[in-house]
C-alpha cells in the first residue's frame, strides 16, 4: 500500500470543571486520572476559584497552585517546580455569594484533521520573564504582555486575533518588601499600597492584550494611562493578581477552525455589573441555546468572566457603595454581584468569575466567555 502525504495535525481540547472542597482537594482530579479519563502529560492549564479574599493576603492560591504541582510532578516525571513551568496555573482567590470553588482543566493533545470546516476550541499557553517591582503598572509589563499574549495565539494555532475569545493573565503584585527592595534601588514604584498595586498590575496587563489584539493602538497605551484613561480596554482580557509569583502567566483561549475539539467559546461584554441580558444573547447568537432550555444545563462547561465595582460610584443612575465600603473589598462586592447574575442565567454556581476588571471591559463592566458542548451527549 503506497504511502499519502502525512495528514495535517490539529488540537484537541477538552475542558474538565472540577469541584473541591478546598483549595488543596484534589481528590475528584485523582479520581478522574485514576479512571484514564484525564490524562496528566495532556494538562496544558488549570484556572481555579479559590475560597480566600482575593486581596493580597490570599495565600489560598499559592497552596492550590503548589497543591497541584505536587499531584503532577510525579506523572510528568519532573520537580515540583518544573511543573509551573510546563502548565499555566492560574489561581485566582474568592468565591463570595453563591459562587463555588473549582478548577477548570484545560487538557490538549495533537491528533489528524479529521477534515471539517467547523471552529472548535483551541488553548495557547505563554510566560513573560519576571518583573522588576518598578516595573508592575507601566509599560514593561505591557510590553512583555503583549508579546507573551501572541506567543499564545501562536501556541494556540490563531492567526486572527478575531478568533481569540479570552485571554487569561496571573500576574504579580507589590509587597511593603518589593517597595523597599525598589526604593533601595533608586526606583520608585508605581504605588507603595499593596492592594492598590493589584489593580495597576492587572491593568497593565489587560492593556498588554489590548495591543496584541489590535484593540487599542499601541502609542496610546502610556504608562500614565493606566488606571486613568478608561476609553483603552480590551473585550478579552481578564487579569487576576497574585502573590505567588513574578511574572505573567497567559492562558488564551479561541478557536480555529479544523480543530477536533467538541467544544466551542465566545465570548461578550457586559456593560455593568448586572447586564444579564448580554450573556443571553451571547447564548443565542453564538451557539444557537436558547438560555431558558434545558439543554444549557448540560452542554455549559463554564463562565469566565470579570467583575469591577463601577469606578464613578453608579450603576445604571444609582448609586452604589462598593467603592465606600472599609470592611469588604470592592472587589468582593463586585464578584458576588457578578457572580448572582450570572449564575441566575445558567442555572449554575461553580462559575470562574474574577474581581478586578481595570482595562477589561468597560469601566463598571467585563468580559464574559461561555465555553459549551457542540455535542449535548458529551
Amino acid at each position: 500500500m503506497s504511502m499519502g502525504a502525512p495528514a495535517n495535525i490539529v488540537q484537541h481540547v477538552d475542558v474538565f470543571r472540577v469541584p473541591c472542597s478546598g483549595p488543596g482537594d484534589l481528590s475528584t482530579v485523582q479520581a478522574l486520572i485514576d479512571a484514564g479519563s484525564l490524562v496528566p502529560a495532556e494538562i496544558v492549564a488549570v484556572m481555579g476559584k479559590t475560597e480566600g479574599n482575593g486581596c493580597v493576603n490570599d495565600h489560598t492560591r499559592d497552596f492550590a497552585a503548589s497543591t497541584w504541582c505536587q499531584l503532577l510532578a510525579p506523572h510528568l516525571g519532573c520537580s515540583p517546580a518544573d511543573v509551573a513551568r510546563r502548565v499555566a496555573l492560574v489561581m485566582s482567590g474568592g468565591t463570595e455569594g453563591v459562587l463555588a470553588p473549582h478548577f477548570t482543566v484545560f487538557t490538549r493533545r495533537q491528533v489528524p484533521d479529521a477534515g471539517h470546516r467547523d471552529k472548535r476550541l483551541v488553548v495557547g499557553i505563554a510566560q513573560t520573564r519576571d518583573f522588576r517591582p518598578e516595573e508592575l503598572g507601566r509599560s514593561a509589563q505591557i510590553t512583555a504582555t503583549a508579546h507573551a499574549t501572541l506567543q499564545a495565539m501562536q501556541d494556540a494555532g490563531i492567526t486572527r486575533p478575531a478568533d481569540v475569545h479570552f485571554v487569561q493573565i496571573k500576574c504579580p503584585l507589590l509587597t511593603a518588601a518589593k517597595v523597599q527592595a525598589s526604593l533601595s534601588r533608586g526606583h520608585e514604584p508605581v504605588t507603595h499600597d499593596a492592594y492598590e498595586s493589584m489593580g495597576f498590575s492587572r491593568g497593565a496587563s489587560a492593556l498588554g492584550v489590548a495591543v496584541a489584539l489590535g484593540e487599542v493602538p499601541a502609542d496610546a497605551v502610556t504608562d500614565s494611562a493606566v488606571l486613568t484613561d478608561w476609553s483603552l480596554y480590551s473585550a478579552r482580557a481578564s487579569a487576576s493578581a497574585g502573590i505567588e509569583l513574578e511574572h505573567n502567566v497567559v492562558i488564551l483561549l479561541g478557536e480555529a477552525i479544523g480543530a477536533a475539539s467538541e467544544l466551542r467559546i465566545g465570548h461578550t461584554v457586559m456593560r455593568d455589573a448586572v447586564d444579564a441580558n448580554s450573556l443571553r444573547q451571547l447564548l443565542r447568537d453564538h451557539f444557537q441555546i436558547d438560555p431558558d432550555s434545558p439543554s444549557l444545563q448540560a452542554r455549559l462547561v463554564n463562565l469566565l468572566a470579570k467583575a469591577e465595582a463601577s469606578p464613578d460610584g453608579l450603576v445604571r443612575g444609582a448609586r452604589h457603595t462598593m467603592l465606600n465600603d472599609s470592611d469588604i473589598n470592592a472587589t468582593r462586592h463586585a464578584r458576588a454581584a457578578v457572580g448572582g447574575v450570572l449564575a441566575s442565567v445558567v442555572g449554575q454556581t461553580a462559575l470562574y468569575v474574577s474581581g478586578g476588571a481595570e482595562h477589561q471591559g468597560p469601566a463598571g463592566g467585563g468580559p464574559v466567555a461561555a465555553l459549551v458542548r457542540t455535542n449535548v451527549g458529551g
